[in-house]
Order: structure tokens, then C-alpha cells, then sequence
């Protein structure tokens, strides 16, 4: 299942994340421990970012997979 968040925040990471977009959050409960998240930012990696500088978005399912699609 895909899970999504936006950006409420990019200082200090301008080049990386763009405010109010939608990434990808990839599950990394190590992470999460340490208050990160695992994002695939714009380069289309993945890497660690603060958790403050992002909200989670509720998606459901099919929204999603379709939101999944369009990257």
C-alpha cells in the first residue's frame, strides 16, 4: 500500500522538496524512531527528512494507487 504526505516545510532542503507537493513516504520504522521519515524527494531517491516538515495524507486505496501512478 502507498502512503503519501506533503510538505509543509523545505528550509533548509529547497533543492529537495518543493512546499505543498505530495511525496511518497516509504516505511522505515528505524526512522520513525529518530523522528524521520523516508521520502522519495525530487531527485527521485529516497532519504531521511524530518518528520515536522511534513503532514500525512488519508488516502484511501484507490486514490492512492492512482496518485501512485502519475509519478
Amino acid at each position: 500500500m502507498y502512503q503519501f504526505v506533503i510538505c509543509i516545510d523545505n528550509k533548509g532542503y529547497e533543492t529537495s522538496l518543493e512546499p505543498r507537493k505530495i511525496y511518497e513516504l516509504l516505511p522505515d520504522p528505524e526512522a520513525e524512531r529518530h523522528n524521520q521519515l523516508r521520502i522519495i524527494d525530487e531527485s527521485g531517491e529516497d532519504y531521511l527528512f524530518p518528520r515536522h516538515m511534513f503532514m500525512a495524507l488519508a488516502l484511501d486505496a484507490e486514490m492512492a494507487e492512482r496518485v501512485a501512478k502519475i509519478a
